[in-house]
């Protein structure tokens, strides 16, 4: 890039640089870089979703703002400008709901992650408006198995088998590529989110406090959050593995 044009593609969301770039969604992903850790596990039982979620000393616990129920087969965290993550759990949520009173049926996981990454594609394309600068993973259960789904600001949606977003995420990323199998059960995986939690807060006093966890039945194709003391025996679990 020339010396000092920075500064004037900079300024709009639908100009690209001479490189190819546009810098709006770069911004909107280092937002997402910096935002608290989330992750999603596809497992032979269902799925995992887990975040990493501090509280102020004063503030409600029990209440999370970054894991919302989307439907009852479908849950997503969020990492970001979570404001913007309340914006598209709500289209979200609206989109599956008409769903089921168009076509009598639950709507399919990697459906509603297109809706969403269609939305987010909309807001790179049109000046005068900003980028969400959010990235949701979708974790849910349908006619066709277990998924998890990835969005991010640019409007790109990805599966995986397990992936992370926010800040520590490519640690845990490391750590997921040498510990996942196929066949994970549902236990092991959420012995694992709790480690990839626990192995960016090293030096956390409280680091059960933060940890936020849901799962979803492939079986019963329902959606439940783990209790603190659920969490906790897992987590003892875990220390008399190691």
């Amino acid at each position: 890039m020339f010396p000092g044009a920075q500064g004037n593609y900079d300024k709009s969301t639908t100009m690209f640089t001479p490189d190819g770039r546009l810098i709006q969604v770069e911004y909107a992903m280092e937002t997402v870089r910096r935002g608290s850790l989330a992750l999603g596990i596809k497992t032979s039982q269902g799925t995992v979703l887990a975040i990493d979620e501090k509280l102020s000393d004063l503030q409600t616990p029990g209440i999370s703002q970054k894991m919302f129920q989307v439907d009852d087969h479908i849950s997503v965290a969020a990492a970001g400008y979570i404001p913007d993550a309340r914006i598209l759990v709500d289209q979200a949520r609206v989109a599956s709901q008409t769903n089921r009173l168009v076509y009598d049926q639950a709507v399919d996981v990697e459906t509603l992650a297109r809706k969403i990454a269609d939305l987010l594609q909309q807001f790179t394309q049109y000046g005068g408006i900003r980028p969400f600068g959010v990235s949701l993973i979708f974790c849910g259960v349908d006619r066709s198995g277990s998924h998890v789904w990835k969005t991010d600001p640019s409007g790109n949606y990805v599966a995986y088998n397990a992936t992370a977003i926010g800040a520590g995420s490519d640690q845990v990323i490391e750590l997921f590529e040498k510990r996942y199998k196929d066949d994970m059960s549902s236990e092991d995986a959420i012995l694992l989110a709790i480690e990839s939690i626990l192995s960016i807060n090293e030096e956390e006093e409280d680091k059960l406090s933060s940890i936020k966890i849901s799962i979803i039945d492939a079986e019963t194709q329902t959606h439940r959050f783990l209790t603190q003391e659920e969490i906790k025996t897992y987590y003892n679990k875990l220390n008399k593995a190691n």
